[in-house]
Parts: C-alpha cells; structure tokens; sequence
C-alpha cells in the first residue's frame, strides 16, 4: 500500500521532509549571513544617496537640466556590487562626460594596508579630466541664463593652466561656440598646442601675480568685456569664471559626489583631492558630509609645495607677508605641478573649507616619484596632479586603522605633461629602472607607519 492511498499519512511525511531539507539549508549558508548582510546594508545606503541624489534633481533645475548630459543613471544591479548602468547610446560629445570608474590602486592598497580608490576623471570623454563637468554645467547655466547662444559666434573666454580651457575648447565647438584661452607660458606646450588643434583662440601671456592687470585670469575677464565693441558682429563674449562661478562646485556636487558614493556603496572612510580652483574638493565633500550625513568622513587636501592652502587648512593662515600675491615671483605657486595649489580662497574653495579636515603637503620629489612609481606597479601613466592626490592619500591612509578605505581623484594623463613634469621625471633618473625600494621609502616618508 502506497503513501498515496493515506493523504494524512503522505502530508505528514512532506512536511517532515521539507523540515529537515531548511535545517540543512539553513546549516549550509549559515556562513553567508554576515555577507549577506553586509550586501544589504550597502544596498540600503546606496539607495539613500541615489534617492537624495533625485531629490536635489528635481528641486534643483539647473542641475536637473545638467543631469540630463550625464547618460546613464546610477542603478543598482542585483548583484553583490553597486555598478552604473549601461549608457547605451549616448548623444555627442556631452554624453562622454561623468560616470567615470572608481579604480582600487592595487600597488598603493597592498603597500598601506588600506584601500586607495580613485576616481579615473581623465576618462571623461571631452578634455579628459574633471573639467569637463565643470565646462559643461559652466556652459549651461550661461545658456539658461540667456548669456550666450549658439550658432551666433559668441564666445567663450577663461583664463587656465590647462585642463578647464581644453574642456571648455571642445565642448565649444560641439555645442556652437568659440572658445578664447589664456594661459601663464611657464605651462606644458602640448596644453596650448591641444587646444590650438581644437580650434582655440590661445594666448600665452607671461606670467604675472593676481593683483596685476596681465595676469591671465584678468586678461581673460578683460576680452571678454571688450567682445562686443571689438567684434562688432551681433555676437557677445563670456566669462567663464572657473575660479569664482558656483557652476564649478555644483557640477562635482551634482554629479562627482553621488557617483563615487554609488560606486563606493557609501563605505568611505576618507576623500583626498588638491585644490586649484577648489571646486572638486568642495562640491564632493559637500555632497558626501552635508547631503549623506558622512559625519565621521575624513576630507584631505592635497597641496603642493609653495601653495598657502595647507596653510590654511593647519593653521587657519593663508601665508606670511612675503608669501601674498603680488610679491611672489609667480603668479601661482613654486612648483612643477600645474593644476593645483593656489595663494588665496577662492568661492569655490570656500564653498567648501569648513568641512575640509586635514591638508597634506607633497613636494615635487614626492609627486614625481609616485608618478613614475604608478607607471611601474599599475601602468598607469598620469599627470603631476594625480601623483599629488595619490601621495596625499597614502599618507592620509596611514593615519586611518588598517582596513580602511580612501577615495581621490585621477585628474589627466601624463600625455598632457611630457615636456615638463615627464621631462623633470627622466632628469631625475627615476626612469633608468633603480633598485625597487618600499613605497615609503621611495616618497621619503619615514613617520606615517602603520598603527
């Protein structure tokens, strides 16, 4: 007689079955619970940032409108790691820009017992660094304010070292503009000689301290200014501003910010970045502390030699009477770096200062030997800002428990620096293949130990 023929008695051995079947489910993945856990609490903090990340959208229309030159929404996939989605086809040069990756520096993590992620800016598809947020929300809310109109020869003017002039330089052409660029001569050649192949008015000017007329921030101001009476064509010159305009910092705050608190699953311990224009550092430490509540986020500067910003952070003064603008013999700072460190605040920066922790001073040694040490460990071949963030984050991590996480920033490629700082990089002899040293050793750095 089957089990069949008595229901009750075939129930009862299914449920008996189906018991024991979850006992020993329940035994094998009892492992997994803690990582298990652990997905979901990444999830559930990620969901916050993207839901706040909507709601500044939304209450905010410029940067709604921005947003929508960003392809690709953040989203989150059913899976154990929080990734962007798929842009698909994306429309022009614009949809080449943010969504960058969150890249773990294997040599730097494996050499401090910590994790360093940077944020790859310099795959942003239009002048490749985090200028080109800047550049196109600059150009956005000119167009939304009724400053400038395309197809009618307006141009834009912006005093640069470099990078925010080669944005703003092809953006301008692909969204109907022209674009006027002046930049100190003591800057890489390949920067002026870019953005004369992008079809940019270039202008080299010497180099001149912020309190004089010729200092190419001012001059740039000044054209822009006498656009209309030169020209005399119908069309009109603007400003960018990168320095001043609230454009810069939204657009890190905007977009920068949620992206590497997505990526990162809002598991961050520590953000470092430079300071040229402040924008990043501010527009990213402000989403991260203000809108996601990271109250215990530690936010670095990294500066380098000869710029009054670490000053400022340490000691709440910008620099000795010698040091001020107008005496210095550049108009920026004494260093080989280009892109970072400044002698005063700028609206951006102080947009910003309040929620900046620590600063971390790096020499021009230290940023060339990390430099020419992430071409050998990691392959990765960057400019002389990149190397500053990372040698301020390795240090930064060492003042953190083991285990932690650090986010900065990859700025540009070392394409953009040969004949300077690359060129500085050979002299030193760093490129004939030296006996390998630890990392600390290479950057001179003897005190920041494990602890």
């Amino acid at each position: 007689m089957s089990l069949t023929d008595h229901p009750k008695a075939y129930g009862t051995a299914a449920i008996t079955v189906a018991f024991a079947a979850g006992i020993l489910v329940t035994l094998g993945f009892k492992d997994l619970y803690p990582d298990l856990e652990a997905r979901y609490e990444r999830r559930r903090r990620s969901k916050r940032a993207l839901a706040s990340y909507s709601r500044r959208a939304s209450d905010r229309p410029r940067r709604d409108s921005l947003l929508d030159f960003f392809a690709g929404p953040v989203s989150l996939l059913d899976r154990e790691s929080v990734e962007l989605e798929a842009k698909g086809v994306v429309e022009g040069l614009e949809g080449c820009i943010g969504n960058t990756p969150l890249v773990r520096i294997k040599s730097l993590s494996d050499a401090t017992g910590r994790e360093i992620l940077a944020k790859a800016e310099f795959l942003n598809g239009a002048g490749n660094s985090p200028k080109d947020r800047v550049a196109l929300n600059m150009i956005k809310v000119a167009e939304e304010a009724g400053l400038i109109q395309p197809g009618r020869g307006d141009t834009i003017y912006e005093g640069t070292v470099g990078s925010t002039g080669i944005s703003l330089a092809a953006l301008a052409r692909a969204k109907g503009y022209r674009a006027h660029i002046c930049m100190p001569d003591d800057q890489s050649k390949e920067k002026s000689d870019l953005l004369i192949h992008l079809g940019a008015t270039v202008e080299r000017v010497p180099v001149a301290p912020i309190t004089s007329p010729g200092h190419f921030v001012n001059l740039a101001r000044q054209r822009a200014a006498n656009h209309e009476r030169v020209k005399n064509d119908g069309s009109v010159g603007f400003f960018a501003d990168q320095f001043e305009s609230g454009a810069n910092f939204a657009a890190h705050e905007a977009t920068t910010g949620p992206e590497i608190y997505a990526q990162s699953g809002g598991m961050i311990d520590a953000f470092v970045a430079g300071a040229g224009t402040g924008g990043t550092i501010s527009g990213v430490a402000r989403f991260l502390k203000e809108e996601m509540k990271m109250s215990n986020l530690k936010v670095v500067l990294a500066d380098p030699q000869g710029s009054g910003l670490y000053n400022k952070v340490r000691h709440g003064v910008m620099y000795s009477p010698t040091e001020k603008e107008g005496t210095r013999r550049r108009q920026q700072v004494d260093s080989m770096v280009e892109g970072v460190g400044i002698n005063r605040i700028t609206n951006n920066f102080e947009a910003g200062r309040e929620l900046v922790d620590d600063a971390v001073k790096v020499t021009d040694d230290q940023a060339a030997r990390m430099a020419r040490w992430l071409v050998e460990k990691d392959g990765f071949f960057l400019g002389s800002s990149s190397a500053v963030n990372l040698v301020a984050a390795a240090v930064a991590a060492m003042g953190l428990p083991e285990g932690s996480r650090v986010v900065t920033v990859l700025c540009d490629p070392g394409t953009r620096h040969v004949s300077k700082f690359w060129k500085h990089i050979s002299e030193m002899g760093l490129e004939e293949g030296e006996e390998e040293e630890d990392l600390f050793t290479t950057l001179g750095i003897t005190s920041q130990r494990s602890r």
